[in-house]
């Protein structure tokens, strides 16, 4: 699976970005090889899925076994690797830090990426949740069905938002790195939740510098907690893989998968695969990402040959 903390991976845009040389990629699907002495409940052939600390993005891969998981009967590969990180981090968003229930709002921005999908797609399952959705406009098309109301990215989604709903929506998810947390802390409901999750501004050069983004983060430490509690807000910040690999959660997150394998086998939610890549075009699938270019996942898949260049 490819997505935007590769990106800042390559870019230094992380806390104690890893020394070179380096395997990059966080989750994977594939077949098990080999196990260690003590595994129990795989047997080598077992199709899984796996999150990885570094190191995905490789033709054999090991990864401890609270952190694989097994894939259903009628999962592609490349669905089981656009599944994990997308679908786990928006469960985890929507129903462990802002309890999502029937009749709530949900603002997502980046909603024709692959956790904006993960999301509509989990709003829909329970009953009378509006989301509504900020894209580029050229997507529009391709996923207007997955949210009630879908802004361009560009245009003054807040008014938009008042417009259909005045008093605001329930949650917001940022992925922007903050520069709009003012905007979305604006539109919570009494007891609504803001998380920031993401910053793909970062990566796509839309925070120009890295001055303009610590001056961008400096606005985000000027909330005031006096505010919040006069206002009934909660805000919040949400990352999977600290949450795996540095908190040590791996037993809540199998939890979470169970759920989400359970959803799937019932044909309720389905990962959306944007396109397939071979390892040598990483980086035109870098570049697909970081222009905003993608509708659900890209996949870097180990059997593809590179696509012949066109003269």
């Amino acid at each position: 699976g490819l997505n935007f903390i590769d990106l800042m991976v390559r870019q230094g845009n992380i806390d104690n970005p890893p020394k070179t040389p380096l395997v990059p990629g966080f989750e994977c699907s594939g077949i098990v090889e080999a196990l260690g002495d003590s595994v129990k409940g795989f047997e080598i052939g077992d199709r899984v899925m796996a999150f990885v600390n570094y190191n995905a993005w490789a033709e054999v891969v090991c990864t401890p076994v609270e952190f694989v998981y097994k894939i259903p009967d009628d999962m592609s590969f490349s669905e089981a690797a656009a599944f994990p990180m997308n679908f786990v981090t928006a469960y985890m968003m929507l129903f462990e830090v802002a309890n999502l229930r029937e009749g709530m709002s949900v603002l997502v921005h980046s909603a024709g990426g692959g956790v904006g999908q993960a999301v509509a797609q989990l709003c829909s399952t329970v009953p009378n949740v509006t989301v509504f959705g900020t894209a580029s406009s050229f997507k529009h098309e391709a996923i207007k069905d997955s949210v009630t109301h879908l802004f361009d990215r560009n245009a003054d989604y807040v008014q938009e938002v008042k417009r259909i709903s005045t008093d605001g929506v329930d949650i917001v998810l940022d992925c922007l790195c903050g520069e709009n947390t003012g905007k979305g802390l604006s539109l919570l409901k009494p007891l609504g939740t803001y998380i920031l999750y993401g910053s793909s501004n970062m990566v796509t050069g839309e925070t120009k510098s890295f001055f303009s983004f610590a001056k961008s983060w400096w606005q985000v430490e000027k909330v005031n907690p006096i505010k919040l509690y006069e206002e009934n807000k909660v805000i919040a910040g949400f990352s999977l893989l600290n949450l795996l690999f540095k908190q040590n959660r791996g037993g809540l997150i199998k939890g979470v998968m169970d759920k989400l394998l359970n959803l799937y086998n019932n044909k309720k939610i389905k990962p959306v695969v944007d396109s397939l890549w071979a390892l040598e075009e990483v980086k035109e699938a870098m570049q697909r990402i970081h222009d905003r270019g993608n509708i659900g996942k890209l996949i870097l898949d180990v059997e593809k040959a590179p696509t012949p260049l066109v003269s």
